[in-house]
C-alpha cells in the first residue's frame, strides 16, 4: 500500500481543479491505498458546510460527494493549514471533514518526507 499526499492550496474560485482535488483524493481511498491529505491557503475555504455544498467541477464532480467518501475512511490522515484558517476566519468547527486536525508548513515538510507520492492541486 502506497502512502499517497494530495495537498491542496487552490480555492473556490477554481471549481473544477478544486473538486479534481477532492476526486483523486477520494481515488486513493477508492484503490485501497493510504491517503494523506493537506490543505492549506485558499484551499481551507473548500472545507466549510458553504464550499461543500456549492463547489462542483466540470467533469471533476460535487464536492460534497468526495467529501462523503472521504469522511466514510477510516485510514485517511487529513490536515489543514491552522494559520490559513485562522487568517481567513476559518473556525475549526466550520470544518466538515471528520478528523482534520490542523497542521503548519513543518507538518507538511514532515508528511512529504514520509510519503511515497505527492500530488499537488
Amino acid at each position: 500500500m502506497a502512502k499517497i499526499l494530495v495537498h491542496v492550496t487552490v480555492g473556490p474560485g477554481d471549481p473544477t481543479k478544486a473538486a479534481l482535488a477532492f476526486f483523486v483524493a477520494r481515488a486513493v481511498i477508492e484503490e485501497s491505498q493510504h491517503l494523506v491529505l493537506f490543505v492549506a491557503g485558499d484551499g481551507v475555504h473548500l472545507l466549510t458546510a458553504k464550499s461543500a455544498a456549492s463547489v462542483e467541477g466540470l467533469g471533476s464532480g460535487k464536492l460534497s460527494d468526495h467529501f462523503e467518501a472521504i469522511n466514510a475512511a477510516t485510514t485517511a490522515e487529513i490536515y489543514y493549514s491552522g494559520m490559513s484558517a485562522k487568517v481567513r476566519n476559518i473556525a475549526p468547527d466550520d470544518i466538515v471533514l471528520r478528523g482534520a486536525t490542523p497542521g503548519n508548513p513543518n507538518k507538511l515538510v514532515q508528511l512529504i518526507a514520509e510519503c511515497d507520492k505527492v500530488i499537488s492541486y
